[in-house]
């Protein structure tokens, strides 16, 4: 036995469904996905391993899994609830908002804290191949997540590395504050694969680069100028209330950004 075999082991001691539970662990202790209270969303969740840890790690929170197969019943203290279907399907996004929405009484459209997915195509050995239908796997995943998350929501999905992987981590930062890429230790020697782990969604209607002008409707604690983008706020150096400005944005965070002034 190998030291990655010994996985497989403590799972089967330990109850887990899968060896790749402890991925998820080693996921949540790197980058602090699994937050008490929060509503999490497992795409491509049987048998079920990842649901488990996630249930463990949400205390009184909600864990709803997603996949085409059955899952069996999780016994856990968490709200536990399953949506058979496939993720490219509207009907099965709407019945993940509906699942969510009866086991935690949120109805509002940007309803989960956490979407993770450990999706992995049917592999062929022909690396460019895998690879590239991992890259597809992922962006699938990541379609859900933009339209499920919460503002400040996080992501982690699993990818093979690749010519592709620089191109989906673009995309992906564009949609959060940041993105890191966590290769776990519970991930196999030979396997190439590794999971992009985005933090805090961002839903403002602004992004970094973006010059716009803005009418300055209040003044901060720190001096600086407040300056509303429909109901984002803005902040904005040497600005005084009731003057509009050209301003280029610098910064961006899930419920405020900051601007500078164009001259």
């Amino acid at each position: 036995m190998t030291g990655k075999d010994d996985y497989y082991n403590r799972a089967k001691q330990q109850g887990y469904r899968a060896r790749s539970a402890y991925k998820l662990q080693q996921l949540d202790e790197t980058t602090g996905l699994l937050g008490a209270g929060r509503t999490v969303v497992d795409l491509g969740a049987a048998p079920g391993g990842w649901m488990q840890v996630a249930a463990e790690r949400v205390g009184s929170g909600t864990v709803v899994g997603v996949d085409r197969q059955s899952i069996d019943p999780i016994d856990a203290a968490a709200t536990v609830a399953y949506v058979r279907g496939d993720i490219t399907d509207e009907r099965t996004r709407e019945a993940i908002r509906e699942t969510v929405a009866d086991a935690t009484g949120n109805t509002d459209d940007r309803p989960v804290d956490v979407v993770l997915s450990d999706m992995a195509p049917n592999m062929t050995g022909e690396y460019d191949l895998d690879h590239a239908r991992s890259v597809h796997l992922a962006r699938q995943a990541v379609a859900v997540a933009e339209e499920l998350l919460t503002s400040g929501g996080d992501l982690a999905v699993k990818v093979f590395d690749g010519r592709d992987l620089d191109d989906l981590q673009a995309d992906i930062e564009a949609e959060f504050e940041y993105v890191r890429q966590v290769r776990p230790d519970a991930s196999r020697d030979s396997s190439s694969e590794l999971y992009l782990v985005a933090k805090n969604r961002l839903t403002g209607p602004v992004r970094v680069g973006d010059r716009l002008d803005v009418e300055i409707v209040d003044v901060g604690e720190e001096g600086d100028g407040v300056a509303k983008v429909e109901d984002f706020t803005l902040f904005v150096p040497d600005a005084e209330t009731g003057e509009t400005v050209e301003v280029e944005v610098t910064d961006v965070k899930p419920r405020f950004g900051f601007a500078e002034r164009v001259e």
